[in-house]
């Protein structure tokens, strides 16, 4: 999976899921989506896969529900994604 593809998806994914990406991040990395281990750290898949924290579920989406709501139509999925790297680099 893509981060494209998991902010195209992130309806259904749970509020309790992180999404861990490959850096430099973009739209074409690649990501789990996955329940942080209760002791911290990296969920196994996202070790393997050599993938860092990117942001919460419920973050991205609060993220976007808030930034849409500003714009007069529906931004692409590439701005989405655009604008949710942005916000983890600079804000998160």
């Amino acid at each position: 999976m893509t981060l494209s593809d998991a902010v195209s998806h992130l309806a259904s994914f749970d509020d309790q899921d992180t999404i861990y990406a490959a850096e430099p991040w973009s739209a074409a990395s690649a990501v789990a989506v996955a329940t942080e281990p209760a002791e911290g750290g990296l969920p196994v898949e996202a070790q393997r896969l050599g993938l860092t924290y990117f942001l919460e579920v419920f973050v991205a989406r609060e993220f976007l529900e808030d930034w849409t709501l500003n714009l007069d139509a529906e931004p692409p999925l590439q701005d989405k994604v655009r604008r949710l790297i942005q916000y983890a680099v600079k804000d998160a």
